[in-house]
């Protein structure tokens, strides 16, 4: 599948979903808007996560109460009709894309069909990879993991009882070892990262990059994690690991 066939899939599931469930595209607001770094993950005990070093931004779209946010590089403001949003360029426009998945991510989640659309913050992302670590090892035992995303939190946690090597495209991080695991290049290194794994965790932040289509259909068991992916992972049929606690995931905005 490719990125474009993709992101056709998600257009037309959503226009679908929408009609289904008798909701007229033309009289459904969405507001989406970047989000700072503190009202996106609060205050939280390390200070390396993407989002706290300039490298993303997220965006966040409330419908009728329901929040869904998205995490991508290319910031926007979007403030109108979802029919506009469903007519953009999805595979040549991230800015378009990002409002989009933001949007299906509250939708989804205002009509029940997505859960933990908002990321948790402070002491959340801890929470989360400890939880994500004891999951791991009692799903798969002791697989070597293919981590996709620099995710810190996730890299102290799992490094601490599996191999574990990092795929990232940002070249600030590339070549650097962090926690003892050492980060790879997501492009040229991809094949042989993921070959050497038995199971790959991916960020579901790879929606809105595209690189997504690179994990899916795997010959091994491909786990995807985060906000973004929230809504499209049960339209596209994909296992998505998310174990934020509600303590932790105060809605911003």
């Amino acid at each position: 599948m490719t990125a474009h066939d993709l992101y056709e899939t998600l257009r037309q599931s959503f226009r679908s979903i929408l009609e289904q469930e008798g909701l007229s595209a033309d009289d459904i607001a969405i507001a989406a808007r970047g989000l700072t770094p503190q009202e996106a993950i609060g205050n939280t005990q390390r200070k390396d996560f993407p989002i706290l070093t300039g490298k993303e931004v997220m965006l966040m779209a409330t419908f009728r109460g329901a929040k869904g946010q998205a995490f991508t590089d290319a910031p926007a403001q979007f403030s109108g009709p979802l029919s506009q949003l469903l007519e953009g360029d999805l595979d040549g426009d991230p800015h378009a894309r990002g409002l989009f998945i933001a949007a299906l991510n509250a939708v989804m989640k205002y009509l029940g069909k997505a859960d933990n659309t908002v990321h948790c913050k402070d002491g959340g992302p801890e929470f989360c990879a400890r939880h994500m670590a004891d999951w791991v090892g009692e799903t798969y035992g002791a697989p070597k993991i293919a981590l996709v995303g620099f995710q810190p939190a996730l890299i102290a946690a799992l490094s601490q009882r599996f191999e574990v090597q990092v795929l990232d495209l940002n070249p600030d991080n590339i070549g650097k070892v962090k926690d003892g695991c050492p980060i790879r290049d997501g492009g040229t290194d991809r094949d042989e990262v993921v070959d050497w794994a038995d199971l790959v965790l991916c960020t579901g932040s790879t929606l809105c990059n595209g690189t997504i289509v690179d994990f899916l259909d795997l010959p091994k068991e491909v786990v995807f994690f985060g906000t973004t992916l929230s809504g499209a992972a049960p339209i596209l049929g994909l296992k998505r690991a998310c174990f934020a606690d509600a303590s932790f995931a105060e809605q911003a905005g």
